[in-house]
Order: C-alpha cells, then structure tokens, then sequence
C-alpha cells in the first residue's frame, strides 16, 4: 500500500478489550491490505487495501433509497435484493450515510496515529493492571509499515506494550523497521512447504521464512502461530516440519495453535465474494489436543488459543 503520509493508514476496525492478541488485555488495530488469500481467512475485509462497502442483507429492509442516492448507478435492487456492481462502485460511502437500517457499512477509514492513539489511550488502566496493550494486525500490518513505526513508537512513549501480528509476508525493510518498537511478534505459519504454501494463500513462503529467522536474529520476543486447517497442515508430518522450522530460526520457540472456524465466512457474502471452504469443519477437540501433543513431542512447548 502506497501511504500519502507515515502519520496515517488504512484501519477498518480497533477492537478493544481483546484477550486473544497478546498478553493481558489489549487494543488491537487492524489495518487494510494482505498480500495473502488463505482459502480461510476470516476477515476478508481486511483483504484489499482500499476501503470497501458492504450489505448485511439481514439488516435490509429493501427502501431503495441507496439506489437513488449512488450516482455511479452502481447499486441495484432486483428480485427484492441489493445488488452492488463492484466494478462500478468507488466506495464514497454515499449510500452508507442514507441507509437508516445500517444494512451499509464502510470497512476501512483512514486515520491519523494521533486519532487512532485517541481510541487506545481510553485503555491504557486495564493495560497496566492486565500486563496487557496495543495489537497492530490485519490484513498484514508491515504493508503500512511508516504507519504502524510511528503508532508503536508513540506508545513506547507512553508506556504500552506493542505487539505485530503479522504473516510474515512483507519486506525485510518493513520489519526491520517496525521492530524496535515491538515488545512481542506473533508470527503466522501457515505451511512450511512452499509449493503447498502457495496453493493455499497465493504466495510463496520463501520471504516469510527469511523474515522469522529475522526475527529471531533480532531477539525480539516471539510467538509462532498456527491456524490449524483441517487436511492442509494438521497431518503428523506436517506439524512436526513446522516444529521443526520454528527451531532451527528460534533458541526457544513456542508454538500457538489457532483452530479452524468459519466465523467470518459471512462477511464474504456481505463483499459479494465466494467462501471456497463451505465444506470445511473445525476439528473436534480430541483432535486438536492430538496436534498440540504432536508439536510437544519434539521438545518445543504448545497452546492451543481458541
């Protein structure tokens, strides 16, 4: 993403009182543009780096005001349904300032660090009591890394713990650059087999791999993380690769493993996009515990983070 200043980006959501990303109680910023498609991405907002309009159809009640008011006629309503022409549509949220049920929402505003640091501070007393702070995630957060720089350094200022979670999917320059103002990294893995890699997200592995042994090169603190999916790397093998990665870039790796759900797989259809793995099922628990015995097995300490 091209930044018309390293004091703003791209942010389609900052999600207080988050437990999950990062220790304590934490603020996580999620920013716009992901160089990857995983076939199981749960914010498919987070995608494109561009803010976007979407439908909630539930909400709808069909008035057909949007319609009238899109002078780009990119919105149609057929059969009783919103239909919006994303080739048409320039995503000035004109329709979303009309639409009295909320059916139309933005996902992506830009913000200054100033405005985002607004939001967090509101926090920064359950931070302290919690051992927690502030999350930069995604989408891929080292693809606005002027940005992201400037609001760690702006919370190293004032006390706040900063993690990046981050797939890894950048340039060397990118993470280079916001580490030393990172207190913890929670690094994605996602397959260590490049070929498969690349089926299932699109891209190679190859930057992600030299970027973790960055990373352990650095010495920050850092938390591997894997999306468990079912039939792409739950297999004994496979697990037992990605240990086997994590140790030869890190002195003392640890691994998360994030189970697979479908909570997101509702957005697609509010951004008009396929969810290609409506078959998928999360994994029963007894299975689960089994790949966090598996990880264990080779010596490198696991959790599972539902």
């Amino acid at each position: 993403m091209i930044q018309s200043s390293p004091e703003k980006g791209t942010v389609f959501n900052i999600q207080r009182y988050s437990i999950q990303d990062g220790p304590g109680i934490r603020s996580t910023v999620f920013v716009k543009g992901c160089p990857l498609r995983c076939l199981w991405c749960s914010n498919p907002e987070s995608q494109n780096a561009w803010p976007e309009v979407a439908h909630r159809d539930s909400l709808c009640d069909k008035c057909g005001r949007c319609v009238a008011s899109c002078e780009l006629k990119a919105i149609s309503l057929d059969n009783n349904e919103v239909h919006i022409n994303r080739k048409l549509c320039n995503n000035c949220g004109k329709c979303v300032e009309i639409c009295a049920p909320g059916a139309l929402t933005v996902y992506g505003n830009e913000m200054s660090v100033e405005e985002v640091f607004k939001e967090i501070i509101k926090d920064i007393e359950y931070y302290r009591n919690s051992g927690g702070g502030v999350t930069a995630s995604g989408g891929e957060p080292l693809g606005q890394p002027d940005f992201v720089t400037a609001l760690f350094r702006r919370c190293r200022d004032a006390g706040i713990h900063t993690t990046l979670d981050t797939s890894g999917c950048a340039s060397s320059g990118a993470l280079e650059k916001v580490l030393p103002y990172t207190s913890l990294v929670l690094f994605d893995v996602k397959h260590s087999d490049n070929t498969v890699h690349q089926k299932w997200t699109g891209r190679s592995n190859k930057q992600i791999v030299r970027n973790l042994r960055l990373v352990g090169m650095k010495g920050t603190p850092l938390l591997v993380r894997v999306p468990l999916i079912p039939g792409v790397n739950n297999s004994v093998e496979e697990l037992k690769s990605i240990a086997s990665l994590a140790a030869s870039c890190l002195k003392e790796p640890k691994i998360n493993l994030l189970p697979y759900h479908r909570y997101g797989s509702g957005k697609y259809k509010m951004l008009d996009r396929k969810y290609r793995l409506e078959a998928l099922v999360r994994q029963p628990d007894p299975e689960i515990q089994r790949a966090k015995e598996i990880v264990e097995s080779t010596g490198i300490n696991c959790e599972i983070v539902l």
